[in-house]
């Protein structure tokens, strides 16, 4: 059976990342088959809840952040190399609080996805993340929030949207009442998204490795 290879990328306790997960997990169970199969976690934190769930279901996990290295193409010679070796096809973000160096916007091109708690091109760029983005929506005054899926560049939260989800900003909400209902959406959609482009990779892959369709 055939099924990308996604490497997922977290910082924080993964919750993003379990959705995937178990959402492809359970399409195992089922007559159409998941399209696509996590099999590496990276973080750049040593000790990340999404590194406890990666190993209680035998996802490998993998520290690598610039900090390890002398200098920033050691870094990402390592990087890519171990991406190579596990023969990764899709990144995934999920809660990844860095950006990923060149090489890999570049070789990865059309296969990165991340998701952002706002509706871009609002409230994004460089500093936007986390409950940053939520105090700023609510400072401004906006009527709607939600997630939005896009394909990474070179460039903060500025590649092609794939898709977004609108949430209501309700009176009386605080950052992190907020961030719990967006988060919810998140969970369901950016599984969605995963498994839409893993589809889209599966059929441009005989044309890519020379195989008969």
């Amino acid at each position: 059976m055939k099924q990308v290879r996604i490497a997922v990328f977290a910082s924080g306790r993964g919750s993003t990342f379990q959705a995937i997960h178990k959402t492809l997990a359970a399409m195992e169970a089922t007559p159409e088959a998941a399209p696509a199969r996590i099999v590496l976690c990276v973080s750049n934190n040593p000790h990340p809840g999404a590194f406890e769930y990666a190993e209680s279901v035998g996802i490998e996990t993998l520290r690598l952040s610039p900090k390890m290295f002398d200098d920033a193409a050691e870094y990402e010679r390592v990087l890519m190399r171990t991406l190579e070796e596990r023969r990764i096809e899709m990144i995934v973000l999920a809660g990844y609080m860095r950006q990923l160096p060149p090489a890999a916007v570049s070789g990865y091109r059309g296969r990165i996805l991340n998701i952002h708690p706002a509706l871009l091109p609002k409230f994004g760029g460089k500093g936007m993340f986390g409950m940053y983005v939520h105090e700023a929506v609510i400072a401004a005054g906006e009527k709607e929030s939600g997630p939005t899926i896009h394909l990474v560049d070179e460039e903060y939260d500025s590649g092609p949207i794939l898709a977004q989800e609108r949430v209501p900003v309700l009176d009386g909400d605080t950052p992190e009442t907020l961030a719990e209902r967006v988060l919810k959406v998140e969970h369901s959609l950016y599984p969605r998204v995963v498994i839409e482009l893993a589809r889209k990779l599966l059929a441009e892959r005989p044309a890519v490795e020379g195989e008969a369709r």
